[in-house]
């Protein structure tokens, strides 16, 4: 009998050190570091994967931008100072303009959030729509996973 799941790329883990500054006054994380969190992770998938900085370096060297057009945050328990909040990025769609990411983050183990991010490429100094550059293209579809439902 064979497996029929097929094989998924491990997700990228990208570790964030929350801190006391991080907390409102009931002591967990507030709403809007949780967004952030997420894009640093996308931004350190990107590193990872491009072997260079990032968002920084598509901007700036390669003058490709990826603004946002899509986030969505489900939230299923708090996020505290206690444990180290480990993003898990995948991409999951990868359209003729469009890339889209799921962040799960958990911390000691619970499911803390699960996101959807998508972003679209343009020509960064002109804000001009873009096609996913056939370099990108060949690193991110070996990398993607199914989108959860």
């Amino acid at each position: 009998m064979t497996d029929a799941t097929p094989f998924l790329p491990a997700a990228y883990e990208h570790e964030i050190r929350v801190i006391w500054g991080d907390c409102d006054p009931a002591r967990i994380a507030y709403t809007a570091r949780i967004p952030w969190w997420a894009l640093e992770a996308i931004d350190g998938w990107w590193e990872a994967h491009l072997g260079d900085a990032g968002w920084f370096h598509l901007n700036v060297d390669r003058n490709l931008g990826t603004p946002f057009v899509h986030m969505s945050i489900d939230f299923s328990a708090p996020i505290t100072p206690r444990h180290r909040l480990i993003c898990k990025v995948r991409p999951v769609r990868l359209g003729d303009s469009s890339i889209e990411f799921s962040v799960t983050g958990y911390q000691d183990g619970t499911l803390c959030f699960t996101g959807r991010f998508v972003n679209v490429f343009v020509i960064a100094d002109a804000f001009k729509k873009l096609r996913v550059p056939e370099d990108i293209r060949a690193i991110v579809e070996p990398l993607m996973a199914p989108a959860q439902v």
